[in-house]
């Protein structure tokens, strides 16, 4: 338990260091700002896995399946692997919401910040009851298995539309539940007009995004448990992977569409996943295999992306 509270705790010092002290005063991310604080989270990230295994070699922390720490090292950064991968899909959607309600750039470090909050809560609560359900009813991992390819076959035949969230379900039932401005009043997520307390597009925004971030973490959560269902393992590289997807997004937003074959790579992954979780009841794959599917997976689709020239009529 002390080794929960301590890291929980450490993750919620970074946040505040985060809004108190290196973005106190609101400004526009530039791309060299988020490279190095990508860079930062993604070195704290690798670097966490030492803390893995000192942890399981020194037994501070239970360890019901007997894990090797070694094992346990390859598990978490399979795990971090998978959710950042899936992270850049989660970054198309944040940036036609951004786009959609018309959010200042200086204002968006501000909206993402709280929705890691919210992110690390619902996530939280996502873990705990997956890992129950594993831990209770061992053919639950059929259904997440079979959840997963199917979820893959999905993202495989969707067409090009693009999401509007001003025309979604879920923002027209919050307009008649919340009453809503289109006028922005700084970094204000509500503001008082003729004694009424409007929501800004700031916190319109904010919401659209942490509902979006529970629909995508509901293929995450389950693409990790198919690596392990140790609980720790499981948050630490969720969280540690969300923590950069703020600076990540700064960082590749505007080169979203340079990135035209990760969707291969995302569909490759979950369907990997999917497969894995289907058969683990009957073939036992080594824990370096799945690092390598997912790591030759990512590198594959960024590497065809840079490489395969942009064919003549096609965006990009």
């Amino acid at each position: 338990m002390n080794v929960w509270i301590i890291f929980i705790a450490s993750i919620l010092l970074f946040l505040s260091l985060d809004l108190g002290v290196f973005n106190k005063k609101a400004h526009v991310i530039q791309t060299k700002e988020a490279a190095i604080w990508t860079a930062i989270w993604v070195t704290i990230a690798l670097l966490f896995s030492g803390v893995i295994w000192w942890l399981f070699s020194n037994e501070l922390i239970p360890n019901p399946t007997d894990l090797k720490p070694e094992v346990a090292v390859l598990k978490y950064v399979t795990g971090y692997l998978i959710e950042l991968s899936l992270s850049i899909d989660n970054i198309f959607v944040i940036a036609v919401i951004f786009r959609s309600f018309s959010i200042p750039a200086i204002y968006q470090h501000r909206v993402l910040f709280w929705g890691i909050i919210g992110a690390i809560l619902f996530r939280a609560l996502m873990i705990i009851f997956g890992v129950a359900l594993i831990n209770k009813f061992d053919w639950i991992v059929y259904v997440f298995g079979a959840f997963l390819i199917f979820t893959a076959y999905k993202m495989l035949k969707s067409d090009e539309s693009e999401f509007n969230p001003k025309e979604s379900f879920v923002f027209k039932k919050l307009r008649k539940v919340i009453p809503f401005t289109a006028h922005m009043n700084g970094e204000h997520f509500f503001i008082k007009k003729r004694g009424i307390r409007l929501a800004t597009p700031l916190f319109m925004a904010l919401i659209i995004i942490e509902l979006t971030d529970i629909l995508f973490a509901l293929d995450s959560i389950p693409a990790i448990l198919a690596i392990t269902a140790d609980p720790f393992i499981v948050f630490s590289s969720n969280i540690l992977a969300i923590m950069g997807l703020r600076s990540m997004y700064f960082l590749i937003f505007r080169m979203l569409n340079k990135f035209r074959f990760i969707n291969f790579t995302l569909v490759g992954i979950l369907a990997f996943v999917g497969i894995k979780m289907i058969i683990s009841h009957h073939v036992e794959m080594p824990e370096w295999l799945s690092l390598v599917v997912i790591s030759l997976a990512l590198a594959g689709g960024i590497l065809a992306s840079v490489l395969i020239p942009v064919k003549a009529g096609e965006s990009g």
